[in-house]
């Protein structure tokens, strides 16, 4: 009786961590199911996607040989250590300095720039709106993640006016926030985003005709003298559980009044001094500072590489954005704005250095 009854209860402790893993498999599929998660390119979009040259061994690929770990450690291994471990001042104490400004009574003919912490920042430039990677409501799949400092989360999808061009520059989740696209769709006029990315939006309900995807390298007119052309960054893409089936990008931004380089994010590579090359009057370079570290000094841009990013471009002058708004990385908060003041006074660099919500002028005298 006594094996019959062992046997029994190890067949029951098996039937109950079976039930226990299916439940969780259960969750985890309808978890990453959410329309959040966007979708993978299918059909006419995954054709483009398979004869793009930048498409090889079933993913998306870097100009060079890219390693998103340099460690021995394991991604996730590292993640749950950033998580959980104290690091002193990873965020403020105090309240983040914002301003709160009525963006829909800035006057179409003002030539400016509104940054909203991290990389989202409103460009108005020869009378055209263009809003690029907005977050105001999550910057990850659970509200309990990447939460935004005090005083950063004063704008919200509502305050935005309406926006001629959505630029994306890669999919993941603080530069494309499902909901602030949602509630901004009726508004928006022509989505701009990397080849693949376009997928989430048609799935999300935009008209397909309003999307311009574009691989790297390959540019479009958007309304006369606008010109956008997409091209080379070195990170990586992914919303879910599927690595780099959409491409991240740079964009340079050509206008009448501005020739603005959107930066995206990336590690340094020799990319900026061709991009310099080809186009020797970028009037503007927005660049990633912030949310970098040695482990992964290869798809974010390190501080020491910031000034020669800026002089590979040639570019006039330069916004520092990915920063102060969201703990993603181990350095202190604040360590991106001493950046900023190191290009400056260091590097003598034009650097602008506004505060969140701001108007900055573009056409500002030198």
């Amino acid at each position: 009786m006594r094996i019959i009854f062992k046997k029994f209860r190890a067949r029951m402790i098996i039937g109950c961590i079976l039930v226990i893993i299916a439940l969780l498999a259960v969750s985890v599929f309808i978890f990453i199911n959410q329309p959040s998660f966007g979708r993978t390119p299918r059909g006419e979009r995954q054709e483009r996607v398979l004869k793009s040259p930048n498409y090889r061994n079933g993913a998306f690929q870097n100009q060079h040989e890219t390693k998103l770990m340099t460690s021995d450690r394991g991604r996730f291994e590292g993640i749950w250590e950033f998580i959980f471990r104290k690091i002193d001042g990873l965020r403020p104490d105090q309240p983040v300095k914002a301003i709160k400004t009525d963006l829909r009574k800035i006057d179409r003919d003002k030539e400016v720039l509104v940054w909203f912490g991290h990389s989202s920042y409103l460009i108005q430039t020869s009378g055209k709106r263009v809003l690029v990677d907005p977050v105001f409501c999550m910057a990850s799949p659970v509200s309990f993640v990447n939460k935004p400092f005090k005083g950063t989360d004063i704008y919200q999808p509502e305050d935005m006016p309406d926006i001629d061009y959505l630029i994306i520059s890669h999919d993941h989740w603080d530069h494309l926030d499902y909901n602030t696209v949602k509630k901004l769709k009726d508004r928006i006029g022509t989505v701009i985003c990397p080849l693949g990315v376009g997928e989430h939006f048609e799935y999300w309900g935009f008209d397909k005709e309003r999307i311009v995807e574009l691989d790297w390298n390959e540019d479009t007119n958007l309304a006369d003298g606008f010109n956008i052309y997409c091209l080379p960054a070195r990170h990586f893409s992914g919303r879910g559980l599927s690595a780099n089936q959409s491409l991240w990008a740079s964009f340079l931004l050509i206008t009448p009044a501005q020739n603005i380089f959107i930066g995206g994010d990336g590690g340094y590579d020799t990319h900026f001094a061709e991009i310099g090359e080809r186009f020797p009057d970028i009037d503007l370079a927005i660049l990633e500072n912030g949310q970098y570290n040695e482990e992964w000094k290869y798809i974010h841009l390190m501080p020491q590489y910031m000034a020669q990013a800026v002089r590979d471009l040639k570019a006039k002058r330069v916004l520092t954005v990915h920063h102060s708004k969201y703990a993603l990385a181990k350095h202190r908060w604040d360590e991106p704005l001493k950046n900023e003041e190191d290009m400056k006074k260091k590097d003598s660099l034009d650097v602008l250095m506004p505060e969140i919500g701001e108007v900055m002028k573009l056409n500002a005298e030198k």
